[in-house]
């Protein structure tokens, strides 16, 4: 339940959207197909990566509870999906330099969140594996290592800021008319 039924749920929903814009104007707009492009390939992303998932903080620490159903059944589904939503009725009206500059985000917060995940991931299965054993480590008081190099070494929790990249980059798409999107 950690991530299947929410992921696919927020693509047919999106993709919902994507078909009502259709039959209420004739087209799809490009930020529509944007959209669904980069949430798309953010819930690609996790189905095919669905492995790493478990060295994760919520499988290994949190468990399955209150929070991880309900947000993975109703809050990713349908929060997520505002801006498809929100696009089906309103059309920012950007220029292709813009939706270039928002879709160069995209791929931006993309790369950091795949490449930090990544990385973490696989030190946490084999520390010692040719790809990390060059990484350096801080002892925790749990007696645990944290990285503190590599993407590690930008920031603490720099997969988060490839998510929140992401996540901005999907709010500009829908423009400023309304805070729903954001």
């Amino acid at each position: 339940c950690e991530l299947r039924p929410g992921l696919i749920g927020w693509m047919l929903l999106n993709f919902g959207m994507l078909t009502a814009q259709y039959e209420r104007t004739g087209a799809v707009s490009a930020p529509m197909l944007l959209v669904n492009l980069f949430q798309g390939l953010y819930v690609w992303d996790a189905l095919y990566q669905e492995g790493a998932i478990l060295s994760t903080m919520d499988i290994t620490t949190d468990g399955f509870g209150w929070m991880l159903a309900f947000g993975d059944l109703a809050w990713v589904p349908f929060t997520y999906s505002l801006q498809a939503r929100y696009l089906v009725d309103h059309d920012p009206g950007h220029s292709v330099i813009t939706l270039t500059l928002i879709a160069l985000l995209s791929l931006l917060g993309y790369t950091i969140f795949r490449r930090s995940n990544s990385q973490k991931d696989a030190f946490r299965r084999d520390p010692t594996a040719p790809n990390v054993k060059h990484l350096k480590t801080l002892k925790t008081a749990r007696g645990t290592k944290l990285l503190v190099s590599g993407w590690w070494g930008m920031a603490r929790k720099i997969n988060y800021t490839g998510d929140w990249l992401l996540g901005l980059s999907w709010c500009l798409y829908c423009g400023f008319g309304s805070i729903i999107p954001y």
